[in-house]
C-alpha cells in the first residue's frame, strides 16, 4: 500500500499559471540494509543473512568498480546503471578541464520486474507531514482543532 498526500504548487515554468494538486509518496517506513538482507534471506530460504549480504556487498563494491571504469552495468530485470556528469561550462572546448566536472551521479534505469508498477500498486490518502505534525502537537497540548494554515507556514 502506498500512502500519499495532495499539495498545490505553481508551475516554474509559468508563474501566471494557477496552482495545481499532486500527490506526493509517504514512505512508511525507511528500511536499513539489515532488514532488507533479512527481508531477502526470509524470503529465499536456501541463503543465510550472511551469505545474502556478502553478495550483496561485493555486488556494489563490484558495481562502484565498473562505473568508474565507464562501463554501463546491466543487471537483466533489475535494470541499468551507468554514470551522468555534472559540470560547469567553460568558455570553449579548449578552456574546458576536468576540473570543470563538479559531481559524478549515478542513473539508475528499472528493469523489467518495475514494468507495470502502476497497475499492482493500491493507494491509500493520507494527511500530509506538515498536517500530522500540527496534530500531533495539538493533540500533545490537549487542544480539539488544529490550525493547518499556521502549521503550513
Amino acid at each position: 500500500m502506498i500512502d500519499y498526500s495532495v499539495y498545490l504548487t505553481g508551475n516554474p515554468m509559468d508563474e501566471m499559471a494557477p496552482e495545481k494538486a499532486y500527490a506526493r509518496a509517504q514512505m512508511s517506513e525507511s528500511m536499513t540494509f539489515d532488514k532488507f538482507v533479512k527481508h531477502i534471506a526470509d524470503h529465499n530460504g536456501v541463503y543465510t543473512r550472511g551469505t545474502v549480504q556478502g553478495v550483496i556487498l561485493d555486488m556494489c563494491e563490484c558495481l562502484v568498480e565498473m562505473l568508474l571504469e565507464g562501463k554501463k552495468v546491466q543487471l537483466g530485470a533489475l535494470g541499468d546503471f551507468f554514470i551522468s556528469l555534472n559540470s560547469v561550462g567553460a568558455e570553449s572546448l579548449k578552456a574546458f578541464t576536468a576540473a570543470n566536472i563538479k559531481a559524478v551521479n549515478v542513473v539508475f534505469t528499472p528493469g523489467t520486474d518495475f514494468d507495470g508498477l502502476i497497475e499492482r500498486a493500491k493507494f491509500n490518502p493520507v494527511a500530509s507531514r506538515t498536517a500530522q505534525a500540527a496534530t500531533l502537537k495539538a493533540e500533545k497540548e490537549g487542544l480539539s482543532t488544529v490550525d493547518l494554515e499556521a502549521a503550513k507556514g
